[in-house]
């Protein structure tokens, strides 16, 4: 696992506030754009969309990432839990790209051009420090 730079560690957790505030509507911009690809859709529960539950969950998720970067064991039970989430549903390793793509458009959608352009690369670089590993 990588670790993110200082710099990428200090502009993602600069982002927490954002996060709080527009997290739903980036994770739901992000799973409109990830669903373009029918095979990824099928992977999903298609009621916790429609509930909002899962972008509620994701943005959860990604705001706890933010706000503990430089720290990530305090994330080991939430990691944990979503890595046998992902394991029982046959997420590969390889769908991880399929949802960096999607997210990282869906925060400049939502947030705009200018704060994305500063913090797309370091959620970049700071997401493959995250990324759990599945077999």
């Amino acid at each position: 696992m990588r670790t993110a730079s200082a710099h990428a560690m200090t502009i993602v957790k600069a982002t927490a506030p954002a996060l709080e505030k527009h997290g739903v509507a980036i994770t739901t911009a992000m799973y409109a754009r990830l669903f373009e690809n029918k095979d990824i859709e099928a992977m999903f529960d298609r009621a916790a969309q429609t509930s909002g539950e899962q972008p509620k969950r994701l943005a959860a998720a990604i705001l706890a990432y933010a706000k503990n970067i430089d720290k990530l064991q305090n994330l080991g039970t939430a990691v944990s839990r979503m890595v046998a989430r992902h394991i029982d549903t046959g997420v590969k390793a390889e769908h991880y790209p399929y949802v960096a793509n999607a997210l990282l458009p869906a925060i400049r959608d939502v947030l705009g051009e200018e704060i994305a352009t500063e913090i797309r690369p370091s959620h970049k670089a700071g997401g493959s420090s995250a990324s759990p590993k599945i077999p």
